[in-house]
């Protein structure tokens, strides 16, 4: 390893061993007893805490804290760690807690996860390999998280949870009990739409006319007995005049996911 690879701003404590070519960047933290494997990468500001082992080729981006202490009230510094193995990504923000004592005293991570900006892994959860997490995707304490598994975004996953192998969580999903392997999950979705944004539409210079036609527009389109094609055409009809309402229905036209109504 040369000195090169260690950028003199960082800090990389006595006790932490680095095996071949790992690289720190500018005020990137390698704690005591940290453990990095050969080719891991710190990009500037990361951090990484100990007690902790990490194989190959993980890559730790800015601003992240992995092998922080656990979260947890009763945690009084005792010596718990965090055991990863090769390839997995952290990216910003990430925070990745080391085990308690009473769980076993240890959070355990395979190969090749990728973890989004802002996800969080907590104290002595046991990850599997190959898991997506995506942003903003958290962990309590205690939660295993086998082999393939995907849990979506602003996803909270209740302590002690179990998900399964291959499972698919979607997006802003609370997990509260076990998600069988192989499984879709996904919370009910009731996003309604309640006509025009008024108030910030006056902020915005329209004048009380053009906030008419399009309360016009969209009376048509979410409180007729109208269907979205039947509105558009009577849109077209009654209201064209106007640019904003033309806007409306090219918008709509194109909208290759449907629209929220």
């Amino acid at each position: 390893m040369t000195k090169s690879e260690i950028h003199p701003q960082s800090t990389v404590a006595a006790s932490a061993k680095l095996g071949k070519g790992v690289k720190v960047g500018a005020y990137a933290v390698v704690g005591e007893e940290v453990e990095l494997g050969d080719g891991c990468v710190l990009h500037a500001h990361a951090v990484v805490q100990g007690p902790s082992r990490f194989g190959k080729n993980n890559v730790f981006h800015a601003f992240c804290m992995i092998g922080g202490d656990p979260q947890d009230y009763t945690f009084r510094g005792e010596r718990v760690e965090l055991v990863a193995g090769d390839g997995n990504i952290f990216r910003e923000y990430v925070t990745v807690s080391r085990g308690t004592q009473k769980g076993g005293g240890r959070t355990l991570l395979g190969d090749n996860n990728f973890l989004l900006a802002y996800s969080h892994i907590g104290h002595d959860s046991q990850v599997g390999s190959n898991a997506l997490f995506v942003n903003g995707a958290t962990l309590a304490g205690h939660v295993t998280v086998e082999d393939f598994a995907t849990i979506g975004a602003f996803c909270p996953v209740h302590q002690f949870c179990r998900i399964g192998r291959h499972a698919y969580i979607g997006a802003s999903t609370v997990i509260t009990q076990d998600v069988p392997p192989f499984s879709k999950i996904v919370t009910e979705r009731e996003t309604k739409s309640f006509g025009i944004n008024t108030i910030g539409l006056e902020r915005k210079g329209f004048s009380p006319e053009r906030l008419q036609v399009l309360k016009r527009a969209y009376k048509l389109l979410l409180r007729s007995k109208l269907n979205t094609s039947q509105a558009l055409e009577e849109m077209k009809k009654t209201l064209s005049d106007s640019a904003d309402v033309n806007e409306l229905i090219r918008f709509i036209e194109s909208a290759e996911r449907g629209i929220v109504k």
